[in-house]
């Protein structure tokens, strides 16, 4: 188990909590849905968590087989974390876990990291099957660099890294600008103006994806 303290209770609730209820396990999980992470890398999307307490909850999830070790081919032969299939499969849960902490009464304030951001950008998404496009989005965020694609209206992927082909769309921003714009009315153009957030290349499609990522109020 990935918890030093077992719930000891029949229950599937209580059984993934075995497994990731440790404060930053979850935190960890989030940080590798969009792709490997280098431990430089997750220190820096977890900066609260401290190098001791990362590098345990890094075993922790390692040992119960959540998240494996991988050596990148050279000429990077660095050692990365990943999610094995099974820790992969936690994805929905932590976006439902994101909507629902999104309605808490006294909403967080603090770090955003890349990841977190890009994974707002991803939940919020909504696909407009009436107003089909297909673009590949390059988002910049400081040093960090995601690829974005919609084809048909539909988010299709969100990875980590650069595009292989040449992006139709460059966004370029940081985390915490992009986190306040997703589905903030006037956000986005205020953000542009103010020279936070640029896009380059195909805007319209870089406004099309701004547009397909927000906030829906139920009737």
């Amino acid at each position: 188990m990935a918890t030093n303290r077992q719930y000891g209770e029949k229950c599937a609730i209580a059984t993934a909590l075995d497994y990731v209820g440790e404060r930053w396990a979850l935190l960890v999980v989030r940080e590798l849905l969009l792709g490997p992470k280098r431990f430089t890398d997750l220190q820096d999307g977890l900066p609260g968590a401290g190098p001791k307490v990362l590098a345990q909850r890094l075993r922790g999830l390692e040992s119960a087989g959540i998240v494996r070790r991988r050596t990148l081919p050279p000429p990077a032969s660095s050692q990365v974390y990943e999610l094995t299939d099974w820790g992969a499969r936690l994805d929905a849960a932590l976006v439902a876990l994101g909507h629902w902490g999104a309605a808490a009464p006294e909403p967080s304030t603090g770090h955003v990291g890349a990841d977190s951001a890009m994974l707002r950008l991803r939940s919020l998404f909504t696909p407009q099957p009436e107003r089909p496009w297909t673009a590949t989005y390059e988002v910049r965020l400081g040093r960090y660099r995601f690829t974005t694609r919609v084809a048909g209206g539909q988010l299709v992927e969100m990875i980590r890294g650069e595009p292989h082909d040449r992006p139709d769309t460059i966004v370029d921003t940081d985390p915490e600008t992009l986190a306040d714009v997703l589905g903030v009315e006037g956000a986005l153009t205020k953000a542009v103006e103010d020279g936070r957030l640029t896009i380059t290349g195909d805007e319209q499609a870089g406004q099309r994806l701004f547009e397909a990522a927000r906030i829906h109020t139920p009737a």
